[in-house]
């Protein structure tokens, strides 16, 4: 594991109580079994695996959203422990999340201005002249126009909404972005854009992914390592190249061999025929 790894995870756990009823004794459920992996700067590692794999689970640890059972999280050099220290501001600012659902994501009474302000406002003391203009230098590296500003989330298609979420998680620069499913929602020409998008800002900014998905074709386009999960379990790891070409462990050959792959390159010389 390497020594210029960003994010560093070691023997992760998440337990979940279950509670019983007047016949059943309480149950634990394990959702995250002893996983461990390094995220290189600035490379995407893609977390994949069926619903109920701990995928999602594994994405609210990273981002502070839940606290982890056991086990050990270090971004940026600096340990995370929400259930004794609680989330501090500086760390906040060093980890943003994507979700599947835009839309869902969005406050729909909010204008996109605010939305993308908003972080900024609860995070930094910028003032609002500065918060404007940078909302709007955000929306235009998202492929989106200075007058859009000032409209409501239902006013925007899909994948349009998409870039709005993208570009409000990196408003505050951060150092590591957990994507969960995030172009799963979006037709296959829209995807193939928002993917690309994710390649620029990451290459612009620095940004360090994990990319959490079940769509492999995706994942073969976007990611530099994988990591298969199998009911909490991380069952294979390593490079791109290693996992899809030579896959080891049983249920990652299954899963392969199950799911339908599409031809990245026919999917590039598409988008490039429309955009002729």
């Amino acid at each position: 594991m390497s020594g210029d790894a960003i994010l560093k995870v070691r023997d992760l756990k998440r337990d979940y109580v279950i509670k019983g009823g007047i016949f059943t004794k309480p149950r634990i459920l394990s959702a995250v079994k002893g996983v461990s992996f390094d995220v290189e700067r600035g490379t995407t590692l893609a977390v994949v695996g069926e619903s109920g794999c701990g995928k999602s689970t594994l994405a609210r640890i990273l981002t502070m959203i839940d606290p982890a059972t056991a086990g050990t999280v270090e971004i940026d050099g600096q340990p995370i422990d929400i259930a004794k220290y609680g989330v501090s501001r500086e760390m906040r600012q060093k980890v943003q999340i994507v979700f599947q659902n835009p839309y869902g994501s969005l406050n729909p009474r909010q204008k996109i201005g605010a939305v993308l302000e908003e972080p900024l406002l609860l995070n930094t003391d910028m003032p609002a002249a500065e918060r404007r203009d940078a909302a709007l230098a955000m929306l235009q590296k998202v492929g989106l126009k200075p007058e859009h500003y000032g409209r409501y989330p239902h006013m925007f298609s899909g994948g349009q909404r998409q870039r709005i979420a993208i570009a409000r998680s990196i408003m505050l620069k951060p150092k590591l972005l957990v994507l969960d499913e995030p172009v799963s929602a979006l037709d296959l020409s829209v995807q193939a854009q928002i993917l690309n998008l994710l390649a620029d800002l990451q290459e612009e900014f620095n940004l360090t992914y994990v990319f959490i998905s079940h769509d492999l074709s995706v994942v073969r386009y976007i990611a530099d390592k994988v990591m298969v999960m199998y009911f909490g379990e991380a069952v294979e790891y390593g490079t791109r190249d290693e996992v899809f070409d030579n896959p080891r462990h049983s249920y990652t050959k299954t899963l392969f061999a199950a799911t339908p792959r599409a031809d990245v390159n026919s999917i590039k010389a598409r988008l490039a025929k429309r955009a002729a």
